[in-house]
């Protein structure tokens, strides 16, 4: 099983894992914000933790675009898109991509590292 680590108090990802949750998958869903479990399981900081979406599969932490892929490939529904998102040249198009809407929404969100301290 793995476990996704996502900002449940962001609107628009909680849109998009709220979907991924009503789908029938075997993932265990991670609020961050719940700091004590998030930063301990991730060994990373609220910040990196805000900055991009985290995925912790066998012990090992993924972030960003590498674990869209894993939680996709998770999902049988999702399987075909974490497949082609892995390919060669989607996978590094997809990684700007990412990087510009992750910053986006990391910019909208940052009120809450002061929120947490």
């Amino acid at each position: 099983m793995i476990k996704v680590l996502f900002n449940d108090s962001c609107s628009i990802c909680s849109k998009e894992i709220n979907h991924y949750k009503s789908i029938d998958n075997d993932i265990n869903w991670i609020d961050i914000n719940d700091l004590e479990i998030s930063t301990k399981l991730s060994g990373k900081s609220h910040k990196d933790l805000l900055r991009r979406l985290h995925v912790v599969k066998d012990n090992q932490v993924y972030s960003g675009v590498e674990a869209f892929v894993i939680m996709w490939r998770n999902i049988p529904k999702y399987k075909w898109i974490g497949n082609l998102v892995a390919l060669p040249g989607v996978y590094q198009i997809s990684v700007i991509f990412y990087e510009v809407i992750a910053l986006l929404l990391f910019y909208k969100n940052r009120h809450q590292l002061n929120e947490k301290k």
